[in-house]
């Protein structure tokens, strides 16, 4: 599409409101000393094309020695983003993968048939007071990867190609949008953007993909004469011409979409399948602890502890 769109059907005052399929407000949960919100899943919408979990960690400010400590533990059947506006993490996981992440890089987990990893911010960052925010996504994989040996892939900054124009910044993390490709091998149709508009601007969706969010991070939206206030997930209809406009304190959104997987997935735990079936050899697996020998290993260097499979 166009970057700057023609003032048609789809500006912020013609498109109707019904044209929000989903509005989902994401539920809090309180982790000790920082807050995450959950829009995905959620209980009208479990996908948004291959995003299946969506949460944000933060903002929070943290005091000297402190951090946070995710130790090794599973996926299957997805992949995982990490994207930072503040803080660091220190990924490792049993692909080998040893990567330390910073705002506005990408780190590309997909766990195929079984993968784990651990997340710690760094001890750099301990050593005086550190900020954590950011997002965290999963997206499912289609049936015919599902069992595809795990694979990392890390982006930095300068790789993630960068929009421009008239108030409005997009790098795009993931997939196609806007005529621009991000470098991270994708296995569906997909797109996943970090967005910043200054106040007023305007930002039309892609237009060629069946599935489209937008999740308001900060500030605010305006959608057919309606304010959108963050923390918001909206969940737009397929084939309507969307564009939003900013309010009068700009916003930062995360879009995000792609085509939709041929059928639900199952959720447990840490996994994603297309079958009951396939949950059921992970949570054996990783209950067995036979690491190396089937679906599961450790990272190589951090094998001292791992999350235990929940009862």
């Amino acid at each position: 599409m166009s970057w700057n769109p023609a003032i048609e059907p789809g500006c912020p005052d013609e498109v109707g409101i019904d044209a929000i399929e989903t509005l989902i407000v994401p539920r809090s949960r309180d982790l000790g000393g920082f807050e995450v919100r959950r829009a995905l899943p959620a209980p009208k919408r479990q996908m948004v094309g291959p995003f299946i979990f969506f949460d944000q960690a933060g903002p929070a400010e943290l005091l000297t020695g402190q951090g946070v400590d995710v130790r090794p533990h599973p996926h299957i059947g997805l992949g995982t983003v990490t994207y930072l506006y503040r803080g660091d993490f220190h990924h490792r996981d049993s692909t080998g993968a040893d990567k330390i992440i910073r705002p506005g890089e990408l780190n590309w987990m997909v766990a195929g048939r079984g993968v784990s990893h651990s997340e710690r911010t760094t001890a750099m960052a301990r050593t005086g007071p550190n900020s954590l925010f950011g997002i965290q996504t999963w997206l499912a994989l289609p049936e015919s990867h599902e069992e595809m040996e795990p694979t990392f892939e890390h982006h930095g900054r300068e790789a993630l190609p960068v929009i421009e124009d008239h108030g409005v910044s997009v790098r795009l993390i993931l997939g196609n949008a806007y005529g621009r490709f991000a470098p991270a091998t994708m296995f569906s149709e997909t797109f996943y953007a970090d967005v910043r508009l200054e106040a007023g601007a305007r930002l039309p969706m892609p237009d060629n993909h069946e599935d489209r969010g937008i999740y308001i991070v900060e500030g605010s939206i305006s959608i057919a004469g309606r304010e959108f206030e963050a923390p918001q997930m909206m969940v737009f209809r397929a084939g309507d011409r969307i564009t939003v406009a900013a309010g009068e304190k700009g916003a930062r959104l995360m879009i995000l979409g792609g085509a939709t997987l041929s059928g639900p997935r199952y959720i447990w735990w840490n996994f994603v399948a297309s079958s009951r079936e396939r949950i059921e050899e992970a949570k054996t697996e990783w209950r067995a602890q036979n690491w190396g020998e089937g679906r599961f290993d450790l990272p190589v260097d951090d094998r001292d502890e791992h999350i235990p499979l929940p009862e």
